[in-house]
């Protein structure tokens, strides 16, 4: 094992500890020459410890464990086989007598049965060393990042119906993943949960991947495609609560053990789950460790950390609550727990995307621990997304009163390292699909729809939209089912799915679209307040090259010919990408090139008179002298 046990103990038990599953859980042992298996467990306050399973016939007597430290239990056995079923029986303070899975196991049961399965790590071997070897080489701050968010059970299904598993589904969704121009995939969470309507947002066995899709090495072996094909994997990980299943972590020695143990703060009176308690020691230890062995040993790129304002807010959905030591709603056990967390992981991975789920303005989440933040890569931006979807399911006639909505997210939009979300959250649940949230017709619906991909795609912030989205799946999302592929038969389906390859290609093309996402440096408005005609427009910038794009956006069905806006150089104006072309089930209304005058507009001393298609984004670039053909840094551009 290399590290000795007793350093092991000692790292758990004072809350340091980055690698716990290489000591808890079920590991081969060889003792005095024979093979067989250890099993440890944290227990703090159990009487007694047993190990259960097929290799002593659920004997509660067989197997007793010994403590080994102060709630740590140990027993080998050289009965136990890999494949075999087992589980923990606890005696509890009270008497009474639990059987728990392992906490630290690294494959369970296909739901509904519950118990733990042994399983020898490291058999898996892996191809993707080039990909490793470049990872974090490139800040990912001024890199091209684009999500596709997916539920790995119902992007696609079987022609009868079942699922497909980890190894399965990798080969097509790289492929398809690759074609459309995405740069990472966002897996909903894998840790193994009991119950399908949680979407894996209740975990149960923090360290399994859950055996709905397959077993651990066939999960590898998807990440492994993945990487083959030059696509990140980041997962969707759930440190913020847990369910009150009886074989998980709830109560797990008859005490609150993983959870707080106030009854008054320990469960989300909405969710009905148990609060982690981020302050004691060994919780810390089994979290942190749990988030290092996603990415380490399933080589993933990144971490999406779920519910992050329940972890931080002490009132977060509760009328009353018990404030912290200096009398404020901050939970600052939580907040301490996030700067380790990140701290640690970007120490065995450098380089790799730690994004938080936080919703209530918490300030710094992106800021570096030295200053005080949380030491986040990114931050979901929730106010952007809320703010743009209220606005574009507005009537366009009654958009302009409304304006602000498109104008203040611009506001903040440096305050954090942000990703816009167009997320699972928004399609499920009685809020429509994308495209059924949009007004109109079904042209109409469609022209929204490019207009919503096209402004997400053109505004600061890295990129994330959830799998049916791209073209323009009309039925909420449904985890039962695969997606509709069906409507791939139609035409304007077919187009959509087009848009939404070339915009995303464009986007990788043109380093003005992320180069500097974080400062005004990379942005500038041209036209901000113009409701009445429902235009905005604004300048995407590279610093570097200073090579730049404008950005214009009609949110009413009517064309604005001859529209005057702000340039900053003198020169032809050419479009080079625009939602309304006939290709992509637009109009048609296609712009020309735009020539600059010495007429001042704004703060801008040249202006150029613009054709603007309706319902329309439209990327404008200025021509510059042809030269002889020579390699290009930027094709596009």
């Amino acid at each position: 094992m290399g590290t000795p046990l007793n350093d092991f103990i000692y790292h758990y038990h004072n809350g340091s500890s980055t690698h716990a599953w290489e000591f808890l859980g079920c590991h081969p042992e060889t003792r005095q020459g024979t093979e067989g298996f250890v099993f440890r467990v944290w227990a703090p306050n159990a009487q007694n410890v047993s190990v259960v399973g097929d290799f002593n016939f659920w004997n509660g007597e067989d197997l007793p464990m010994k403590r080994i430290s102060q709630g740590i239990w140990e027993r080998w056995t050289p009965h136990a086989k890999e494949g075999q079923a087992y589980k923990f029986l606890v005696t509890c303070a009270d008497g009474t007598r639990v059987h728990k899975a392992d906490p630290c196991a690294f494959r369970t049961q296909l739901v509904p049965q519950t118990s733990s399965v042994i399983w020898r790590q490291g058999q898996f071997q892996w191809g993707d060393k080039a990909w490793i070897s470049q990872c974090g080489k490139r800040p990912l701050h001024h890199a091209p990042i684009n999500i596709y968010e997916l539920h790995m059970g119902s992007w696609k299904r079987k022609d009868d119906g079942t699922l497909f598993t980890y190894a399965e589904i990798a080969e097509p969704l790289a492929n398809y993943v690759k074609e459309m121009g995405f740069t990472h995939v966002e897996l909903m969470p894998l840790a193994a949960y009991p119950y399908d309507p949680s979407w894996g947002y209740q975990v149960t066995n923090y360290y399994a991947p859950t055996a709905r899709y397959g077993n651990p090495d066939q999960l590898k072996a998807f990440v492994d495609t993945m990487h083959k094909a030059g696509i990140g994997v980041i997962l969707d990980w759930v440190p913020a609560h847990f369910p009150k299943d009886l074989y998980g972590l709830y109560q797990f020695d008859g005490t609150c053990c993983y959870e707080l143990a106030d009854p008054e703060m320990n469960e989300h009176p909405d969710w009905t789950t148990r609060i982690f308690d981020f302050g004691k020691p060994e919780v810390k230890s089994f979290l942190i460790s749990c988030a290092v062995y996603w990415l380490t040993e399933f080589h993933l790129d990144g971490l999406r950390v779920d519910a992050v304002s329940s972890m931080l807010f002490l009132d977060y959905n509760r009328p009353n609550y018990k404030p912290n030591r200096y009398g404020g709603r901050e939970n600052l056990e939580a907040i301490q727990f996030l700067q380790q967390l990140n701290d640690a992981c970007q120490k065995v991975r450098p380089g790799i995307l730690m994004a938080a789920e936080e919703s209530h303005a918490f300030p710094m989440v992106t800021g570096a621990q030295a200053d005080g933040g949380l030491g986040f890569t990114f931050k979901w931006n929730m106010g952007w997304m809320n703010d743009t979807l209220k606005y574009l399911k507005e009537d366009p006639i009654y958009r302009k009163f409304h304006h602000d909505k498109m104008t203040f997210p611009m506001a903040y939009a440096f305050s954090e390292s942000f990703i816009l979300p167009l997320s699972h959250d928004e399609v499920v649940h009685g809020k429509y699909s994308l495209i059924n949230k949009m007004p109109g017709d079904y042209f109409w619906k469609f022209a929204n729809l490019r207009l919503l991909r096209g402004y997400q795609m053109t505004t600061p912030g890295k990129k994330l939209s959830f799998m049916g989205n791209e073209f323009g799946q009309f039925i909420e999302w449904n985890y039962a089912q695969g997606l509709d592929w069906l409507l791939l038969d139609y035409e304007m389906h077919q187009k959509m799915l087009a848009y939404t390859r070339d915009l995303n290609r464009f986007y990788l093309d043109n380093p003005p679209l992320w180069m500097e996402d974080g400062s005004w440096n990379g942005y500038q408005w041209i036209q901000p307040d113009d409701p009445d005609n429902g235009i905005l427009a604004w300048r995407r910038i590279d610093p570097q090259t200073r090579r730049e794009l404008i950005v214009v956006m009609n949110v009413t069905p009517v064309t604005r010919p001859h529209f005057r806006l702000g340039v900053a150089k003198l020169g032809t104006y050419e479009p080079v990408f625009c939602s309304d072309d006939l290709k992509y089930g637009g109009t048609g209304s296609l712009p020309g090139e735009a020539e600059a005058e010495k007429v001042t507009f704004r703060e801008y001393p040249y202006s150029a008179c613009f054709h603007i298609p309706p319902m329309s984004v439209t990327i404008f670039k200025k021509k510059t002298a042809k030269k002889k053909p020579n390699k290009q840094m930027y094709p596009n551009i």
